[in-house]
């Protein structure tokens, strides 16, 4: 029986068109037209003047960081319910990761939460360097408030819009909602290049600083010269035409999951004791991943357990950082929001690309697993 994976890339003609005409133009070499103009098609797409290809959103979210100053011994405030890298990204600046909980309504950075670290940090004379926001399984979390209490408080804002890419808050383009965005076009979101991420910002002088960095601090000289730590993070010009082309059809992609977060809700519509992840009035979500929690954890993990016996991949969400070894030592503003969907929670297949009989099979196998 064929595997049914969570979310794969959906990529055809087009892409494969973009990417050819790449190859033939001769630009093999890791810059090119195509990255220059993958670049300014998205800033196009969003409304800002600065955009940055990148081998990663992780390296996007390192930038990032030291853009906004942050070095050794400075705390930044990160979501708690996510994917490592916004962390660590931290600690690779030097810093400190302040940990903030999510909130029930969106799962995301939970405002009143992060109002109270605020405060007690301005208190104790510690403010943060920067308030990383994550926008999680691509919803944008509610950044009126974010950004006011943090503009109260003189903080910086990082967008990780890294699952979010397409989404919107109330109706301004996910990436544009901090003083920084990163997106992510890793193999599983909703649009990919394969690998790569993008920094986008409305300042061209700081994208042209970043994007410096990015390409080992290289000054314009006829040898190699050298006089900052720059890196080696450029996207390269074959995989920006990829995501080129996904850019053509990232609404199409969008609205496919959707639509196939929608037919989950019907068929489970009467199912007792299990819940959608709620999408406020004003989140404009893209539909990376339909997830669901259940009342009783032992229900989830009977599901989780018919699916991988039935070929059908599926994944618990986000073990909170607040729990992770690796930072079980850090400051963490909690109320138990994210470890409760962590123990409760799944992540059903939710590509593009399912095809209506995967998807009955999927359905079949949940309701099997919990009737």
């Amino acid at each position: 029986m064929d595997r049914i994976f969570l979310s794969p890339p959906d990529v055809g003609p087009v892409e494969r068109q973009y990417l050819l005409d790449a190859f033939d133009s001769g630009w093999i070499a890791p810059t090119g037209p195509d990255l220059d103009a993958f670049e300014q098609e998205v800033a196009q797409r969003i409304g800002w003047s600065g955009a940055v290809g990148l081998t990663t959103a992780t390296a996007g979210l390192h930038l990032a960081l030291r853009e906004l100053g942050v070095g050794p011994g400075d705390d930044v405030f990160v979501s708690s319910f996510t994917f490592v890298a916004a962390v660590n990204t931290v600690t690779y600046c030097g810093g400190r990761p302040v940990l903030i909980d999510s909130d029930a309504s969106s799962w995301n950075m939970d405002p009143d939460l992060l109002e109270c670290a605020l405060s007690e940090a301005a208190t104790n004379g510690r403010l943060p360097s920067a308030v990383v926001v994550v926008d999680l399984f691509g919803q944008c979390a509610d950044y009126d408030r974010i950004t006011a209490l943090c503009a109260e408080f003189e903080v910086p804002v990082l967008e990780d819009a890294a699952e979010s890419m397409g989404s919107t808050y109330r109706g301004r383009p996910a990436g544009t909602l901090g003083d920084i965005g990163v997106f992510s076009f890793n193999g599983n979101k909703v649009m990919t290049t394969s690998g790569g991420g993008m920094l986008v910002v409305d300042d061209v002088e700081v994208a042209e600083r970043i994007r410096f960095l990015a390409t080992q601090a290289r000054e314009p000289a006829d040898h190699y010269e050298h006089t900052t730590v720059g890196f080696n993070y450029r996207l390269s010009n074959l995989l920006a035409a990829v995501g080129r082309g996904q850019l053509t059809r990232l609404d199409e992609l969008a609205k496919q999951r959707c639509e196939i977060n929608r037919a989950y809700r019907r068929a489970f519509d009467r199912v007792e004791g299990l819940h959608f992840m709620p999408v406020p009035e004003w989140s404009g979500w893209n539909g990376w991943l339909t997830c669901v929690y259940f009342d009783d954890a032992s229900r989830r993990d009977a599901v989780r357990a018919a699916m991988a016996e039935a070929n059908i991949e599926s994944r618990a969400l986000w073990k909170p950082m607040h729990l992770q070894p690796l930072y079980a030592d850090v400051p963490v503003y909690e109320r138990g929001v994210s470890t409760s969907l962590f123990e409760t929670g799944l992540c059903l297949p939710s590509g593009s690309g399912l095809t209506d009989a995967q998807l009955d099979r999927v359905i079949s196998t949940f309701c099997a697993a919990d009737s």
